[in-house]
């Protein structure tokens, strides 16, 4: 009776113990599948209009940092140039289908006299260029996009701070989307030569979209057969 009494404990705990390791391997592959999701649902463009990309350059004010976002707002300057001036790119965005919208957007030409700009939080802009939180009153250069929805609104692909020191905020090493060729048509639609001869490296979201899920399948698998060979582990010492 007494090693019958053993046996029922001891398989007691071993299928606790089952119970608990399955419980982590469902919380990891949660968390394996959502964080991406977030972070892509966080740092996206739909509110953007990516066709067209524009260069601004004025002083910060009122900054919020932090996340989801860091905010800001850009007094602009009064003698913006035609266009984006010459300046180091970040070592990611230096491919000519990224490299060339850049250099050649115009400056912004809009009613707006400041801007609210929307960039990445410290999680983020810190390891691609911008270590320290912006300060009022400093000058800074802009490269992106206006908000479909408030053209008051700004979203740079990269930024120009502390005389020239370049921030990636693609987050990567593509744009969202193939610009329009400048000068930009009437209207909002997409030319379809324009699409016809983007490079096939600079397919936009899409393409970064399929690696992201790939990856997660691929990682997503390896949990998973870590944690059948970890409960066969202990079925069989159960």
């Amino acid at each position: 009776m007494r090693f019958m009494t053993i046996t029922a404990a001891l398989t007691r705990t071993s299928a606790r113990r089952i119970r608990l390791a399955t419980a982590s391997l469902v919380s990891a592959t949660l968390l394996i599948l959502v964080s991406p999701g977030t972070a892509q649902a966080h740092h996206g463009w739909d509110d953007f209009d990516t066709d067209r990309l524009y260069y601004v350059a004025g002083t910060v004010s009122e900054v919020r940092w932090g996340e989801p976002h860091s905010f800001f707002t850009v007094t602009l300057d009064d003698d913006l140039p035609a266009d984006t001036p010459e300046r180091q790119l970040p070592e990611e965005l230096q491919a000519p289908e990224d490299s060339g919208p850049i250099n050649v957007a115009p400056s912004y030409s809009g009613a707006h006299d400041a801007l609210e700009v929307v960039i990445a939080p410290p999680s983020f802009t810190g390891p691609w260029g911008l270590d320290r939180p912006l300060r009022d009153g400093e000058q800074i250069e802009l490269v992106g996009y206006i908000g479909e929805s408030h053209d008051d609104e700004f979203r740079p692909v990269a930024f120009w701070y502390e005389n020239g020191r370049p921030v990636n905020q693609v987050l990567g090493s593509e744009l969202p989307a193939t610009p329009l060729p400048v000068p930009y048509p009437e209207g909002g639609s997409r030319s379809p030569a324009a699409d016809d001869d983007a490079p096939a490296s600079a397919t936009g979201p899409g393409t970064s979209a399929a690696v992201v899920w790939a990856t997660l399948g691929v990682a997503l698998l390896a949990v998973l057969a870590g944690g059948a060979v970890f409960l066969r582990s202990r079925s069989r010492r159960g």
